[in-house]
């Protein structure tokens, strides 16, 4: 009778660690699937994938590091797998941070346009090295994993993207 009690909490256990889990990463995928993809409605569809996979796959990593770029890798495949399937004119927005002054808000969110606009006109997978690397702060070599090419190729990607983008929104001003 006791094993049948604590056998009944093992599923509760699982599920409270994924929903922790959730919690830990949620912001983490988002952040990555918004600045890849464009907006907020497909980010959040993107999300919620990435963890109905984690779900499935379960929570069996060595550790933390290696569930971390595991999430990295589906959240930037599934991502560049919508943009290969659907090309949509993205909407921005976002919420704007409370602590700025109205003005240097605007300035701010017009900023952010720019710059979203700017990264909608790069190739997907140059779009998600820069994300990666410029914008989450990865490094070449967890990048290169992730995108599952070589370091070289992710420093090529993210140069000639930079290039591009310096020239867009220098000509926009």
């Amino acid at each position: 009778m006791l094993d049948a009690a604590l056998m009944s909490d093992i599923p509760r256990a699982v599920d409270d660690s994924f929903e922790r889990v959730v919690c830990q990463r949620e912001a983490q995928v988002l952040r990555v699937a918004y600045r890849i993809l464009g907006n907020w409605t497909d980010a959040e569809d993107a999300a919620q994938d990435v963890f109905v996979r984690l779900y499935r796959h379960g929570l069996r990593f060595p550790n933390d590091a290696a569930m971390g770029g595991w999430l990295y890798r589906v959240t930037v495949n599934l991502c560049l797998d919508r943009l290969r399937s659907s090309q949509t004119v993205l909407k921005l927005s976002e919420l704007r941070c409370q602590e700025l002054s109205a003005e240097a808000s605007v300035i701010r969110e017009e900023q952010k346009q720019r710059l979203m606009a700017a990264l909608g006109t790069l190739p997907a997978k140059e779009r998600a090295a820069v994300v990666l690397r410029e914008i989450e702060g990865l490094s070449t070599a967890e990048v290169a994993k992730i995108l599952g090419s070589t370091e070289g190729t992710v420093r090529s990607q993210v140069a000639k993207a930079i290039a591009h983008l310096r020239a867009i929104l220098k000509q926009e001003e």
